[in-house]
């Protein structure tokens, strides 16, 4: 199998939920990863955007830390002024992550994993 930029491809037979769903909750508390990022671990680069639609449409009551995905950017890609942005960054204040100029240093914060361990 071709692996691109180096991300490991995943063969187990699980849904591509399902891959999105196990990267995010290896996400530890007071990190951050970038859609992208989850996508490339996921075996599915390029499908950033599948992320967040897939978080965004998580079972009732899910546990997964949905939160500590946010944009390549080191922004909440949720609208300003928005309940749904004011809950993440709550979240992900209440884990030590600091918010400064509108942005998350993803050098300070970001996850760094070399295999997804699936």
């Amino acid at each position: 199998m071709i692996k691109a930029k180096n991300w490991p491809v995943i063969v187990l037979k699980m849904t591509n939920k399902e891959k999105i769903w196990q990267i995010v909750n290896q996400i530890p508390k007071g990190k951050v990863a970038s859609y992208g990022l989850v996508a490339g671990l996921a075996g599915l680069p390029g499908y950033a955007r599948y992320v967040g639609y897939t978080l965004k449409n998580l079972p009732a009551g899910s546990k997964l830390p949905w939160h500590r995905v946010i944009n390549s950017k080191g922004s909440i890609s949720f609208k300003r002024d928005t309940k749904r942005y004011y809950l993440q960054k709550s979240l992900l204040e209440e884990e030590g992550v600091s918010f400064s100029n509108g942005k998350y240093s993803m050098k300070k914060y970001e996850w760094i994993q070399k295999s997804s361990g699936l």
